[in-house]
């Protein structure tokens, strides 16, 4: 599905690559997060050309600070170092809140 960041200096190259990718950060405690891991390969399906990343929470939390990721999972959107946009947790309960958040910043 994902693939997953397990350094800030692998984010940072990720996240500067030029191209529009999504991280997740997640926490392998929260529940929402697994709720989340149900429906996203049906998400995926629709923007499956576009690169998504994880990224633990817990162990990489200054990155976690660093762009403001409170609640989790969050689908932060970067391109060129920008973060382009921000999906908190409470509104990514659903696949359609998701499908319809990816669909702003990547075209089908």
């Amino acid at each position: 599905m994902a693939n997953l960041i397990k350094t800030e200096k692998e984010f940072r190259e990720i996240i500067g690559s030029g191209e529009t990718v999504t991280v997740k950060f997640f926490a392998g405690w929260c529940p929402d997060c697994k709720r989340m891991d149900m429906f996203m390969p049906s998400v995926l399906e629709e923007f499956q050309e576009f690169p998504l990343y994880e990224l633990n929470k817990d162990e990489l939390p200054d990155l976690a600070a660093e762009y403001n990721v409170m609640g989790i999972p969050s689908l932060l959107v970067f391109k060129n170092d920008e973060n382009l946009g921000h999906l908190h947790s409470a509104n990514a309960k659903t696949p359609e809140q998701v499908s319809e958040y990816l669909g702003e910043y990547y075209s089908k």
